[in-house]
């Protein structure tokens, strides 16, 4: 009896001491490190530090860091506070009052204000400023600030996504105050209020923030984000293998591919709320035809390129929105694929085949550029099999891919080209009277294709005045199926995100938002981190 008491003792410490080992590991896992440097990648440099300015998805994403709104999007796609702690709504809607938070203060040290708000709303609707957002704030009839950290917003009508608009980078007064807005050198040299300030930009080469000791959220465990440019996937894809860099965006063959290359990664695959498209330029003679437009639609096989390009990780789509939307109209169909339908419209509008098969018409054959931005294989490999298939019906096609910030100054900012393969990362509000309507086609906006139709532009503005989700629904239905119709561009596919991230962060989590909405939480333990990063006071 005593031999076997002993026995049971002894078990009994062991599994105590099995116990509080297993609590030290669980506790040691959940308290977060500080430390470390998270290493993005992407194929294209930023044009700008300045949320009011930023059109390409590069600018926003550095934007985004260093910046805040007034709202912002949670994990579950809700509307939370971010530099306001609360607000009110009243009148139906067209009254916000904004309740700021109190002692946040910029990087430099500046307290933030209802005067910055007040100062970004004057710059988003001052005409000279080029901005693509300043629709969003046609409707608004004044803002002011009864003290420093109230807002009060009276719109002159109802404006649906009026709440979500001011989710809109607010700039500091002290900073831009002075000097032009379109060309300051704090576009380069960004002073915000977000997780990370802004440390150097060396361009195309990389852009380094460092923890922001005094984020109101609480200090970033993250100690520096750096972005890299690389213009090249195929370079980007052999950093990553590498370990030099620590997250990029897969292609469908690298996700689908290489299992043993990315051991030491995490990979996701989730929705995505973009898609991708050739869009025409429609002041160009070549494309002002619908039927050539028409016919341009249906000679391009969507179906082989989602499987042969994309590898069945997408969907065709057949309008504006990405199927994920729902705003996106089921029962408009994906133009077949018909190349006699094709070569009927073309020689209707009276486009001909020579001796060669080549199309002509008044002496002239039907040849045209395609670009795209350099360094998307992707966008690349669609661009050629469109060429391929357009040759089948006598169209030539030249594709020229051109670096990315050039591309979008110089191409598409200035309407300077025929036609494009781009893609549209979309919010989650299906507002998109930026892209359609008639009346935003100034340079730095973004109805660069040219798209005019009086009807889509009554219903765009419509569907901004609607809060009945039914309605609003409705309204958009009727717009994808115009914007289908009138084909400004061919809508080729939503593709899915497949991202890849190193496995020493600890945090990364796909929600209904898609990944990176808890960026600041993420962290590495001590004994994992990379790189030494001496913490900012």
């Amino acid at each position: 009896m005593n031999g076997m008491r002993r026995k049971w003792k002894i078990e009994k410490w062991q599994w105590l001491i099995v116990i509080l080992t297993i609590l030290d590991f669980q506790f040691s896992t959940f308290a977060a490190d500080y430390g470390d440097a998270y290493v993005d990648s992407s194929i294209g440099d930023a044009t700008t530090l300045n949320p009011v300015l930023a059109s390409d998805s590069a600018s926003g994403d550095i934007a985004a860091l260093v910046y805040n709104g007034l709202v912002k999007y949670d994990k579950n796609i809700q509307l939370v506070g971010d530099l306001a702690r609360s607000w009110d709504i009243s009148q139906g809607g067209l009254v916000i009052v904004f309740h700021l938070r109190r002692g946040v203060r910029w990087h430099d040290g500046h307290p933030f204000t209802a005067e910055d708000v007040l100062f970004t709303y004057q710059k988003l609707r001052d005409p000279k400023v080029h901005t693509p957002f300043a629709s969003d704030f046609d409707d608004v009839e004044s803002v002011t600030a009864p003290d420093p950290y109230t807002v009060r917003v009276v719109y002159q009508r109802i404006f649906a996504p009026g709440l979500e608009s001011w989710g809109m980078g607010i700039v500091p007064k002290h900073i831009f105050d002075h000097g032009d807005f379109n060309a300051h050198p704090a576009n380069r040299a960004p002073v915000g209020t977000g997780p990370y300030r802004f440390k150097e930009w060396k361009t195309d080469q990389y852009i380094l923030l460092e923890a922001n000791p005094d984020y109101f959220n609480g200090r970033p465990y993250i100690q520096r984000y750096i972005y890299r440019i690389i213009p090249d996937e195929a370079v980007e894809f052999l950093e990553m293998r590498n370990q030099t860099v620590d997250t990029m965006n897969l292609t469908p063959d690298q996700f689908k591919a290489y299992d043993a290359i990315f051991e030491n990664d995490q990979r996701f695959r989730f929705p995505s709320f973009k898609y991708v498209y050739m869009g025409f330029n429609l002041r160009s003679d070549l494309f002002k035809d619908i039927r050539v437009r028409r016919a341009l639609a249906y000679a391009i096989d969507r179906q082989s390129i989602v499987q042969g390009i994309v590898l069945g990780l997408g969907q065709p789509i057949s309008g504006p929105f990405p199927v994920t939307s729902w705003a996106y109209n089921k029962e408009v169909p994906v133009p077949p694929y018909d190349l006699n339908q094709a070569r009927a419209l073309l020689a209707e509008a009276g486009w001909t085949p020579d001796s060669n098969g080549k199309l002509v018409k008044n002496g002239k054959p039907f040849s045209f550029t395609l670009m795209t931005n350099q360094g998307n294989k992707v966008r690349e490999l669609c661009a050629e099999v469109i060429q391929q298939q357009l040759k089948k019906i006598g169209i030539d096609v030249d594709i020229r891919v051109i670096e990315w910030s050039t591309f979008i100054r110089e191409y598409i900012d200035k309407k300077n080209f025929q036609a494009v393969i781009l893609g549209w990362q979309l919010g989650r509000d299906p507002d998109n009277y930026q892209m359609w309507h008639s009346s935003q086609q100034k340079e730095g906006e973004y109805n660069f294709c040219g798209y005019s139709n009086p009807q889509v532009d009554h219903w765009l503005v419509e569907a901004r005045q609607t809060f009945d989700f039914k309605q609003r629904q409705a309204l958009y239905w009727k717009i994808h199926r115009q914007i289908a119709e009138d084909l400004p561009y061919v809508f080729l596919y939503c593709p899915d995100e497949l991202i890849a991230i190193h496995k020493r962060f600890r945090g990364p989590e796909v929600a209904p938002l898609g990944i990176g909405w808890n960026f600041w939480q993420w962290w590495v333990p001590k004994q994992e981190q990379r790189y030494k990063t001496e913490m900012i006071q």
